[in-house]
């Protein structure tokens, strides 16, 4: 980071070979071979691009890199937690083994310990839960490939599938509570990104019927010396700032916006700041401490 906290982007991007391309119910989670990458910050992103046919889609879409949050991180391996929803999206989902893609990253400002013995309180929506399966590692003083040990619910097979899990990389553990939100069913097998999850979904097929808001309200009245770390829906990411402001509670909220560079020199990823001006998702971000914004807007989150 440069001496304003926003984050100094790496010169130059890298091209890199896919290790592999795993389901994950409506998901897909690839992992890329990256051993000579610097290790990225949870809640850092990579803009990630196809070696091949990426701008050959129809009306030549898509033109540009996408961002995604880095979802876990381990022994020179990058997840990254894709759902094809676009020309982007489904490109990367197209990947397999072997295939190449251009990587630019980390880049951005990740996610900040709690203080004052404060718990970690994980709220995830949709495919926003990706940063938050990294961070649940170093709080938790543990690093695994996807699959290795059971999630929330059931181990879900991978390229580790049956491995034990690592040994503690951090001499401390920060007591961590995980609550995801999801669509439906096939969504909420993205919960077995991370462990011991409790779960929401719109429409009761998995874990309780409802919004994820409605468990972190549970969790605040239970014990409010907490410090919340959201990423998901814009919506979700403003319920989560109001409740969290409501209660004087800490919250640091990991937004998503449209951005051309990933740098912060097209200026397309920013939202308002309180007090005037703006913050730049992708510099300033996309970690950003609630108490710095007003209100989540509608383009900054992640798809539901």
């Amino acid at each position: 980071m440069n001496g304003s906290g926003s984050a100094a982007a790496p010169f130059g991007r890298r091209l890199l070979t896919v290790a592999g391309i795993d389901e994950l119910g409506a998901y897909r989670v690839l992992r890329v071979a990256d051993p000579d990458g610097p290790e990225p910050g949870p809640g850092q992103f990579a803009m990630l691009a196809a070696a091949e046919r990426w701008g050959g889609g129809e009306d030549e879409r898509p033109y540009l890199a996408r961002a995604f949050s880095v979802a876990r991180w381990f022994e020179g391996e990058a997840h990254y937690l894709l759902e094809d929803v676009g020309p982007g999206t489904r490109r990367l989902c197209e990947l397999g083994a072997g295939d190449r893609l251009w990587v630019l990253g980390p880049l951005g400002v990740g996610f900040a310990t709690p203080e004052d013995g404060r718990r970690a309180l994980l709220v995830g929506g949709g495919v926003g839960i990706a940063p938050l399966a990294i961070w649940q590692d170093a709080l938790e003083g543990t690093g695994r490939l996807f699959g290795a040990s059971a999630g929330a619910e059931s181990a879900v097979p991978g390229p580790a599938s049956g491995a034990p899990t690592p040994a503690a990389t951090a001499p401390t553990r920060t007591p961590t509570t995980v609550l995801l939100g999801f669509r439906d069913g096939p969504r909420a097998h993205g919960a077995a990104l991370l462990r011991g999850a409790r779960v929401a979904t719109d429409d009761g097929s998995s874990g309780n019927r409802g919004l994820v808001t409605d468990l972190l309200v549970e969790e605040l009245e239970r014990d409010a010396h907490a410090a919340v770390y959201a990423c998901g829906p814009a919506p979700m990411l403003e319920a989560v700032r109001r409740i969290c402001a409501e209660r004087e509670i800490p919250a640091q909220l990991a937004l998503e916006a449209g951005m051309a560079c990933g740098f912060g020199a097209c200026y397309g990823c920013v939202v308002p700041r309180r007090g005037g001006g703006y913050l730049r998702v992708c510099v300033d971000g996309p970690v950003i401490d609630a108490a710095e914004l007003d209100s989540v807007e509608a383009h900054a989150g992640a798809p539901a």
